[in-house]
């Protein structure tokens, strides 16, 4: 369904476009302004991208294990509240969801790593030679 197109230029407006596009299986620090009283400090969220929403009120949400506890935040990409997104390394996955993650504890729920850069190197590279 298609908005208003007033709506529309709205939320173009409203749209940050300093923050990278993150993909289920990355494992992402994401600096979060809180604000205690009247003074604010940033504090980081480390961990892994287990879903993304796409979209206007598109949004990701980030899972860590912080004292054996599993902990989850879902973080808007438009919010005022995020800082700044780092993407610390890549997983290869073959889900866009990854909420099995949530039974599987320790070394169960690691995931193997990928070096995007490094891909994109090799197919510049065979792109160059073909």
């Amino acid at each position: 369904m298609s908005q208003h197109p007033i709506i529309e230029k709205l939320a173009a407006k409203l749209q940050r476009k300093d923050i990278p596009a993150v993909n289920p299986g990355d494992t992402v620090r994401v600096q979060v302004k809180i604000k205690e009283g009247d003074k604010e400090r940033v504090q980081a969220f480390e961990g892994t991208v287990i879903s993304q929403r796409s979209g206007p009120q598109g949004s990701f949400t980030v899972r860590k294990v912080s004292f054996g506890q599993g902990v989850e935040r879902i973080f808007p990409y438009n919010s005022k509240v995020v800082d700044k997104v780092e993407i610390v390394r890549s997983n290869q996955v073959r889900r866009a969801k990854l909420f099995y993650l949530r039974a599987l504890k320790g070394k169960a729920a690691r995931l193997r790593e990928v070096d995007h850069r490094l891909e994109a190197a090799k197919a510049e590279k065979t792109a160059e030679q073909a």
